[in-house]
């Protein structure tokens, strides 16, 4: 049995254009279920959202989507899901996914997931939670992002000792034993006063 209970995974409502995002959306549901870690996620049926819910339910996970009441219609909502909670609004959804987790994992997507990952990101840099974040970096996607996090960090943007608040593996297992070992300190808000 896992430390973590559940785990916001933030993913696209596409599958892209590599096979192995889906592949990996697969792989990490079973892998949280075999692990007994519940899934969050956005509540879509479509894309690696739906991929993602679909294995983890398959191999006998719970699934909880969080989904806004105007996205309904757009993101078709998975009826088979564990639990839906409905919300307001986008701000809603990632504040209830945060407070329903304990880490958050980024598959491949696209301005929402990195929405979600750097609010979720932020939230522990400030302090207002201790949980783990990672990177499900598959084929290479999120190459480019870990070298802007290098370089943020390297231009004084973003500490080092916040550089490592985001952690990368290349495969679901590896992800999930690293956020699984995680200790991550609280943070203190950071202000440089010129």
């Amino acid at each position: 049995m896992s430390s973590l209970r559940r785990a916001a995974v933030y993913c696209g409502a596409h599958i892209g254009d590599d096979a192995r995002f889906v592949e990996a959306a697969q792989a990490l549901g079973r892998l949280l279920a075999s692990r007994g870690i519940a899934v969050v996620y956005g509540g879509g049926n479509i894309g690696l959202m739906g991929a993602l819910a679909d294995a983890t339910l398959e191999a006998g996970g719970e699934v909880i989507g969080v989904i806004p009441e105007a996205l309904l219609c757009y993101e078709v909502a998975h009826e088979g899901l564990t639990e839906r909670i409905e919300v307001d609004g986008m701000h809603a959804r990632k504040a209830t996914m945060a407070w329903l987790s304990d880490a958050f994992i980024a598959l491949p997507g696209g301005f929402g997931t990195l929405d979600e990952l750097f609010e979720a990101t932020t939230w522990t840099q400030l302090g207002y939670h201790q949980k783990p974040v990672g990177l499900l970096n598959v084929a290479g996607y999120y190459d480019g992002l870990i070298a802007f996090l290098d370089h943020a960090s390297s231009h004084g943007f973003i500490t080092a000792e916040h550089r490592e608040i985001v952690v990368a593996r290349d495969t679901p297992q590896a992800l999930v034993e690293v956020l699984e070992g995680s200790l991550v300190p609280r943070f203190a808000p950071h202000i440089d006063r010129p």
